[in-house]
């Protein structure tokens, strides 16, 4: 059973702190959506899906409505900013992240807006979730700057992606990491046969202990796990590869019902808007980001959450998803050939009404508005 702590904001009179999330918005004109359902997708299910929701999202929220959102850094982000006194309905902050646990809380009927990579709305689909992105974030200079790099385990002997011929090679079909597995295996010009994918979840060390238990001899290491992996292992021989490919996405998504609701899709369309502003607020201010986020919020130390934000680069919020939806085909079709899934159009998996919605916040905040 799905559990998760929610935070209610209900409209204080006093200023708002980390806990209260609220104020006024914006009207915002905007440019869908499954049902969901359960169960695992049979091959045909995904060609049947129901047709995107094409009405115009309402300019204003009608009062009663809440969405519950989980988001836990542009929560923090929000906070630190002040942008938590524009929102003018209350928002339940659910305190997870990741794929399997945002598609289980959607499932459970407990969430109404997850923050994930790019790969965790194909599974759901392929599962019989019907979602929907209404948000997106990414890198502008992504090679140069992965979220991920691959891990090398002490004495594999790994100087290449070609050298991961023969290896183990940590595997987790449903996340981000395990597509950008495939990936780099197509890239090296090499067939899951030519390698042994080892199964494991990409949580917390997991991988890191792998490697260095030699388990496994590579896997997609990301953020500050790289940093440290490479000073806890690197006299022994431990090393990282770079795959020279985009991992980059970052997405807001939905389940249909929810998009199908007018009055939660307004206050989307609200939430995506300020999402956008937080997204410019990070950019612009890493001393705040650094101190607020990583140092207090996350524990980190200010030396690790410096080689993060380092690490990130310029975000990128395009107000177009034309390119963004091409890159996502090429991902679902090599999962759909490698997986033996049923194939999907990766614009289905868009509700084109909030496309320009972010974007034009991000924009808009950089140039002082």
């Amino acid at each position: 059973m799905f559990s998760a702590s929610l935070r209610a904001q209900k409209l204080p009179t006093t200023p708002p702190n980390r806990r209260q999330i609220l104020g006024t918005l914006l009207a915002i004109p905007a440019l869908g959506l499954l049902t969901a359902c359960g169960g695992p997708a049979a091959a045909g299910s995904v060609a049947t899906q129901a047709a995107q929701v094409t009405a115009p999202l309402a300019t204003t929220v009608p009062e009663g409505t809440t969405l519950v959102v989980g988001d836990p850094s542009v929560q923090v982000a929000l906070e630190l900013s002040g942008l938590d006194k524009k929102l003018s309905f209350p928002v339940k902050f659910a305190n997870l992240s990741g794929g399997p646990a945002t598609t289980e809380a959607f499932r459970a009927n407990a969430l109404d807006v997850g923050s994930v990579a790019d790969i965790p709305p194909i599974h759901a689909t392929w599962t019989g979730l019907d979602v929907r992105i209404v948000a997106s974030v990414y890198r502008q200079d992504a090679v140069n700057h992965p979220l991920y790099e691959l891990g090398v385990a002490p004495g594999a002997g790994i100087t290449d992606l070609q050298g991961l011929r023969g290896k183990k090679i940590a595997y987790s079909p449903g996340q981000a990491q395990g597509a950008l597995v495939l990936r780099i295996l197509e890239k090296a010009g090499l067939q899951q046969s030519d390698v042994k994918l080892v199964e494991l979840p990409s949580t917390g060390d997991t991988y890191s202990t792998a490697l260095s238990s030699k388990q496994v001899d590579a896997a997609p290491l990301g953020g500050v796990q790289i940093k440290r992996y490479l000073a806890k292992y690197g006299a022994d021989g431990g090393t990282t590869l770079r795959h020279g490919l985009r991992d980059d996405p970052g997405h807001l998504y939905a389940p249909a019902k929810v998009l199908d609701d007018p009055a939660k899709a307004a206050a989307l369309a609200q939430y995506v808007e300020l999402w956008g502003q937080a997204q410019r607020w990070i950019q612009d201010h890493p001393k705040e980001w650094l101190e607020g986020y990583y140092v207090k919020n996350q524990g980190l130390s200010a030396e690790d959450g410096q080689y993060l934000i380092d690490a990130a680069g310029e975000r990128d919020l395009p107000t177009s998803w034309t390119e963004a939806i091409s890159r996502h085909q090429q991902t679902i079709d090599l999962l759909a050939k490698e997986q033996k899934k049923p194939e999907l159009d990766a614009a289905k998996l868009y509700d084109l009404r909030f496309e320009a919605i972010a974007g034009t916040a991000y924009a808009a905040a950089g140039n002082g508005a």
